[in-house]
């Protein structure tokens, strides 16, 4: 198989796995608003590191040296692989959005209810999960913003998780 061949091949397989994750991703993310009525911030992230994800392996392709490509044409995982990895990088990037380790002006902020003194309950817990959300419109823009920028650079998550202030090291 020629190199364009191997890209074509490739390139095939990253269109019909970006429609089935997309309709999975939003189907769920469907399902759950209109059952439960409520935004899933949590899907709408690892939907938006997902698809950051597949256009980051679409942008690099042609970059992609023989092995690489070999690898790619032959195995569906391996080209599901790398936008897995965005949408959980989506995820961690999220969960240190609601922690507070990553703060400041172009990163979303959130509104929750306040836990239950001295000791968090288990309501409290479904509650964090269920009915936090970004505090504005433009909270809103800037998680899936940098959701998508998660899952696009591979290394975008770790670098700034190497800043964020009281690290060690």
């Amino acid at each position: 198989m020629t190199r364009t061949e191997k890209l074509l091949r490739i390139t095939r397989r990253l269109i019909i796995l970006t429609g089935i994750a997309l309709f999975f991703v939003v189907g769920l993310f469907g399902l759950t608003l209109l059952r439960e009525e409520r935004f899933m911030v949590s899907w709408a992230c690892f939907g938006c590191g997902l698809l950051g994800g597949f256009v980051s392996i679409q942008q690099r392709l042609r970059k992609f040296g023989d092995e690489e490509l070999e690898l790619l044409s032959q195995s569906w995982c391996q080209v599901l692989l790398i936008p897995v990895y965005g949408g959980i990088f989506a995820l961690v990037l999220y969960i240190g959005f609601l922690s507070g380790v990553i703060e400041g002006s172009m990163f979303p902020s959130f509104s929750s209810h306040p836990f239950s003194e001295p000791v968090p309950t288990t309501a409290d817990l479904k509650r964090f999960f269920s009915e936090t959300y970004p505090s504005s419109g433009a909270d809103v823009a800037k998680l899936l913003f940098w959701s998508f920028l998660a899952g696009f650079s591979e290394r975008l998550v770790p670098q700034i998780l190497d800043r964020t202030p009281g690290k060690e090291g």
